[in-house]
């Protein structure tokens, strides 16, 4: 827009400064020379409607392709916390579970303290070779071991999992002494700075450091939390944090989000990344760093006015029960953690439907959290800001709520605070302000879903509150693609994923498209073409904008619904479509499953386990799949014909192929 102001500007200029040189009296020029200006005026008005217009169809299209991501991305979560529901169920109907781990029970629903394993216990046999070539620290800790840390993370060299465990253990012991809110305060020399979802993208703390210094007694920082999953570099993100915490205590404050939590961390990354880096000791990682993530702190408050928490508020959230609730006894935000034995008294009548009947766990009801701190807990994690007054269900992720304006506005009066500063939802510009101003999202993982996607930002918070906001956004390129291009990149994704998520439901949307094609022609209306896709893929998108990217429309704007799936289909390592689709679909949360039943972390469970757990999975997804089918596919997942089955690489089997993916790489080659 700026360069075309001022090539527009340049060229009144010239024609101005050719005006009296051309014209032949003072008279003539005149009249000549306001026609030309009134021209160049109403041309310049032209160019610059068309353009505005144009970028603002860019940046429509921008939207609604990060709309495709984010409603998609809170579907998988919703998924994830009904999966809680399956627990249940599978603890009711799996009697061999208790008898052979006793372990895994009260690791989903007792939630209890583990027993501390002794630092001796778990690092006093782990020795460095001398043919390790990475980083060497020494302890105590320096801020010279920050700094070779850091270089060495540059050049994607990996911590060896001795320092990995003693820094583990020692943040535990100082994470011990943190209350539930951490309390600090600016003073005119000194500002904060505050930090959103990194989500492993490394590259972003690392531009964060370098624009705005590393933490220090005189330069600190606040991380609100979800430092891990998703990205490649998660815990590489907790070694710099956990030793810039233990380096500078109060000035480095680190707050607990939704994905620290090992059954989050099972589905998006964290867990294979941790035992990919350390196939020997990796198991160990994960335990402590279980025990870690429960003595995070729920939020930091500065200067008494601003409080700062990762998800938000509910009309019932209750600060003052949450400064003091006892924060290490929820290990999952996933799981409720009560006990439901009929020996428990009042509160398990209270907590109906959490805990499975007949389940026994481990230590006294003291041990473990209530329902309604658990529920504190939930909604300061996972809600998220709305326009609209009230407070309702959060129907997008499954957990905590939407607040309106007039629930943060009561919230902050009630306890004498002036804003809310939150993360958990990506922002196209890295940060968002609502509410009037009262609640700001801050969100530092730039190019979350793809390249362009989405800027970066931080918040430096000064003196007297004065807030400044800082954008960035990570590249390898020398300098910034042209907007069209961006667009163009992150459309094409979010469209791929998007035909992934429809052919999961091939056989479903098939059906519903028929049940609407009374004619039996192949073609429906765009209004029936939308609303089948709604009910069954429940994603609340524009599906009528989309349409041009998905289906064919033919003269009369009719559907050819058939099309969604012309240039897309599961691989098929087993033949039943049904089957096909089911496992493609509820991939994800077949893998937490067995990753939970495979408490060793071996990628194995017994071929008994798994026509048991099955079973159980389709019981209670009311899914329709035979004895017959299921013998066959646990003869496919059993590859070396052991007995066993290595579920984690026969579910990689289950890949989409976008055919129009491969004929582009093709032609891109011809040419």
């Amino acid at each position: 827009m700026a360069t075309t102001k001022m090539a527009t500007t340049r060229w009144l200029h010239a024609q101005q400064r050719q005006g009296p040189e051309a014209a032949p009296s003072g008279e003539a020029w005149g009249s000549h020379g306001s026609a030309r200006c009134g021209r160049a005026i109403r041309a310049a008005l032209i160019i610059q409607n068309w353009y505005r217009g144009y970028r603002a169809r860019l940046k429509a299209r921008q939207r609604y392709a990060l709309t495709i991501f984010q409603s998609i991305e809170y579907a998988d979560e919703q998924g994830q916390l009904q999966l809680s529901n399956f627990f249940s169920f599978m603890l009711e109907n799996y009697v061999h579970i208790q008898e052979k781990d006793p372990t895994l029970v009260n690791r989903l629903f007792g939630c209890a303290p583990q027993d501390d394993r002794g630092r001796q216990e778990c690092i006093g046999i782990i020795e460095v070779p001398e043919s390790y070539s990475g980083p060497r620290l020494q302890f105590p800790l320096n801020t010279n071991s920050l700094t070779i840390m850091i270089e060495a993370f540059k050049k994607q060299q990996i911590l060896h999992a001795y320092y990995v465990l003693e820094i583990l253990f020692e943040t535990k012991e100082a994470m011990k002494q943190m209350p539930n809110f951490t309390h600090i305060r600016t003073c005119p020399t000194k500002e904060i700075t505050i930090c959103g979802d990194l989500h492993g993208k490394l590259e972003d703390l690392l531009l964060i450091f370098s624009k705005n210094g590393l933490p220090s007694g005189y330069n600190p920082y606040v991380f609100n939390g979800d430092f891990v999953d998703r990205g490649k570099y998660s815990i590489e993100i907790l070694m710099i944090l956990f030793v810039s915490f233990l380096l500078f205590g109060d000035d480095l404050c680190l707050n607990r989000g939704n994905h620290e939590d090992f059954l989050m961390n099972m589905r998006y990354g964290f867990t294979k990344e941790v035992l990919s880096k350390y196939k020997i000791h990796g198991k160990k990682i994960l335990q402590v760093l279980e025990e870690v993530f429960a003595w995070l702190p729920l939020g930091t408050i500065i200067d008494d006015e601003i409080l700062i928490m990762h998800g938000g508020i509910s009309e019932s959230t209750d600060l003052n029960l949450l400064h003091h609730i006892e924060r290490n006894k929820m290990k999952s935000v996933l799981m409720p953690p009560v006990p439901m034995d009929k020996d428990s008294g009042t509160e398990t009548k209270k907590n109906k439907g959490h805990v499975p009947r007949g389940v026994k766990l481990s230590g006294s009801p003291s041990d473990y959290l209530t329902k309604h701190e658990w529920e504190q807990v939930i909604d300061i994690l996972w809600s998220d800001p709305r326009g609209k007054r009230g407070c309702y269900p959060n129907t997008c992720r499954g957990g905590g709520c939407y607040f309106g304006p007039d629930v943060t506005s009561k919230f902050l009066n009630k306890n004498r605070l002036k804003l809310l500063i939150r993360s958990h939802e990506c922002k196209p510009e890295g940060y968002e302000i609502c509410h009037d101003g009262k609640v700001i999202t801050v969100f530092s993982a730039s190019n979350y879903y793809e390249e362009g996607s989405n800027r970066g930002a931080y918040i430096k918070v000064g003196f007297c509150t004065t807030l400044r906001f800082f954008q960035y956004q990570v590249t390898k390129a020398t300098c910034l693609r042209p907007l069209h291009q961006r667009v163009n990149t992150i459309e094409s994704s979010a469209i791929r994923i998007l035909k992934e998520r429809m052919v999961s439901r091939k056989t479903d949307l098939i059906r519903s498209f028929q049940l609407q094609d009374r004619t039996k022609s192949g073609k429906i209306s765009m209004g029936q073409w939308a609303f089948s896709m709604e009910n069954i893929l429940g994603l609340n998108l524009p599906w009528r904008t989309l349409s041009s990217h998905l289906v064919l429309t033919d003269d009369d704007g009719n559907i050819d619904y058939m099309t969604c799936f012309h240039d897309i289909h599961i691989q098929k390592p087993v033949k039943e479509a049904t089957l096909i689709e089911t496992l493609y679909r509820y991939r994800s949360d077949l893998q937490i499953i067995f990753n939970v039943i495979d408490s060793d972390h071996s990628g194995l469970i017994s071929m008994e386990e798994f026509h048991s757990m099955w079973k159980l999975f389709c019981s209670h997804y009311n899914l329709h799949i035979g004895d017959s089918q299921v013998d066959e596919l646990a003869e496919r997942m059993d590859l070396n014909k052991d007995g066993s089955i290595d579920f984690n690489e026969f579910l990689k089997a289950f890949y989409v192929i976008h055919q129009l993916d491969n004929l582009s790489r093709s032609n891109t080659q011809l040419a």
